[in-house]
């Protein structure tokens, strides 16, 4: 079971307790604008606290509904990283409220997100999990698809 959007760590420790007693695997994807999520909490502590109140219980974690530009200050060292299991991203960087009250999708430079990225794939080689969020197309994820295979098929060359 997946659920995204996440914007404070009570809720994902709450979602991630009820999906262990019900013996459901699950994934947690969090928003995390400037780094943090809305309770303020940076994502790497949000991620060591959800593992450290449910016995790491989430199979990994992704974040979505972010511009990469606003989650790379929050992708700091650590062993935590080895717990993200995937981006998807919105397609520009701009506030949540904001974008969803234009009355149109703002869409951004798909191959501009492509390239953002791939350059999150060459730092997070074992994120398997690539896709899109709010404003994104099959545009988006065409570029997204094929910019991430090329940074991975270089690196293996």
């Amino acid at each position: 079971m997946t659920a995204a959007t996440f914007s404070n760590v009570e809720e994902a420790i709450g979602f991630a307790r009820a999906a262990k007693a019900a013996e459901v695997p699950c994934v947690i994807s969090m928003v995390a604008k400037d780094g943090k999520l809305n309770d303020g909490a940076p994502l790497a502590s949000a991620v060591t606290r959800i593992d450290a109140a449910t016995a790491q219980a989430p199979l990994y974690y992704m974040v979505n509904c972010t511009h990469p530009t606003e989650i790379e200050v929050g992708l700091t060292e650590g062993d935590w990283t080895n717990r993200l299991g995937g981006f998807l991203p919105n397609a520009v960087a701009m506030e949540l409220l904001s974008l969803c009250s234009l009355g149109h999708l703002e869409d951004g430079d798909p191959g501009e997100l492509g390239g953002q990225m791939a350059a999150l794939s060459m730092r997070f080689p074992h994120v398997h999990v690539w896709g899109g969020c709010c404003g994104t197309d099959g545009r988006h994820i065409a570029q997204i698809a094929r910019q991430v295979s090329e940074a991975r098929t270089s690196v293996a060359a």
